[in-house]
């Protein structure tokens, strides 16, 4: 799969501008501020429906328009795809494929998954489990559709059974409803989670052995918040906590409040290990999603970096792109770079892109 074109309007700093990309390494270059990342944006919101960067998407919309598109052909299993993404002040969006709208943004994942590496990735393992949460909810949606749709079904009975706890007096029988319908999703995402992580881990593993030289065994782990064995259980355990529940006026138990056990030679690496050894274990969590989407897809991903080759020396950028030699590859690099791998370059100035 790869993106064969990239079509911005009155998105961020670009008034209008196409382009066409190569089924291979594309190193975008340009000073800061000039763009860059925003294109990796584009990219990215044509896979998962949302941005990497703001939960507001009029903030994508270029200053003093009223609305802003993207547009792309795009080569996925065997066939080609035409994307149209349109951004209002609104706050409405409007996506279509092939012409036709979209009402699900189901229907849109899947058709071309990313596989994205930005400096933000240390967060995955330096900070909360919110932040390793969102990791696993983002990879699996892409490659399982159906998941997407539970996690909506589940914030959206959390946030009902919230709601009802903050009651003066709760309504128990509108509260064992809830139990019903949050154990229901519930037991199905930890399922899902369960399945995935126990996927990566192996992946994970040989990765950052290789990464480390041989000296460092990464251990995945799921930490799951409920030990249930099917839905009855999980349900059983939500009433367990009524008490506890209608006190706090909150939901104590339940998947939003799983975690990522990640361990390096059996220290972990969340609370101990230097900012190293947590980048490495970031950087092998995220090239197991590339292998994990081509076993399940058939296909490899398309690759963002996003401005993260300031950090690497010249032999480790080399390793780095000779791992990407299977998959299509955007680089964004605030300095030209010469390495010895087939690429296509393309320099971006004053919110224009032009291949060199």
């Amino acid at each position: 799969m790869f993106i064969k074109e990239l079509e911005l309007n009155r998105f961020r700093n670009y008034e209008s501008q196409k382009i066409e990309f190569e089924n291979g390494i594309n190193i975008i270059h340009g000073n800061n501020g000039e763009g860059k990342t925003n294109i990796i944006e584009a990219i990215y919101l044509l896979s998962i429906g949302r941005s990497f960067r703001t939960s507001r998407d009029k903030e994508m919309i270029k200053l003093g328009s009223e609305t802003g598109y993207i547009k792309s052909k795009i080569e996925s299993m065997g066939r080609e795809f035409k994307i149209e993404y349109r951004i209002s002040k609104s706050g409405k969006k409007a996506i279509k494929i092939n012409g036709i709208p979209i009402d699900k943004l189901t229907q849109l994942l899947g058709i071309i998954n990313v596989v994205i590496f930005s400096p933000e990735d240390l967060k995955l393992v330096k900070e909360g489990p919110k932040e390793r949460r969102s990791f696993i909810d983002r990879e699996i949606s892409q490659i399982r559709p159906k998941y997407y749709q539970l996690l909506s079904v589940y914030h959206k009975n959390l946030v009902q059974r919230n709601n009802l706890l903050k009651n003066k007096d709760v309504d128990k029988v509108l509260l064992d409803v809830y139990d019903s319908t949050l154990a229901d999703s519930g037991y199905q995402i930890m399922c899902y989670r369960e399945e995935f992580i126990n996927e990566i881990k192996e992946i994970a593993q040989k990765n950052h052995l290789s990464i480390s030289s041989g000296k460092e065994l990464l251990d995945i782990g799921y930490e799951k918040n409920v030990n249930a064995e099917n839905v009855q259980e999980y349900k059983n355990l939500l009433k367990e906590k009524h008490d506890a529940d209608i006190f706090r006026k909150t939901t104590s138990v339940g998947i939003h409040k799983d975690d990522l056990d990640i361990k390096i030679n059996g220290i972990d690496l969340r609370s101990y290990g230097s900012q190293g050894q947590k980048r490495s274990a970031a950087i092998s969590l995220k090239l197991s999603e590339i292998e994990l989407i081509k076993k399940i897809k058939g296909e490899y991903p398309v690759v963002l970096l996003d401005d993260i080759f300031s950090e690497l020396d010249p032999k480790r950028q080399h390793m780095l792109l000779e791992t990407f030699s299977k998959t299509q590859t955007f680089v964004t690099v605030a300095e030209d770079m010469e390495i010895n791998v087939n690429k296509t370059k393309y320099r971006v100035k004053n919110a224009n892109i032009e291949k060199y």
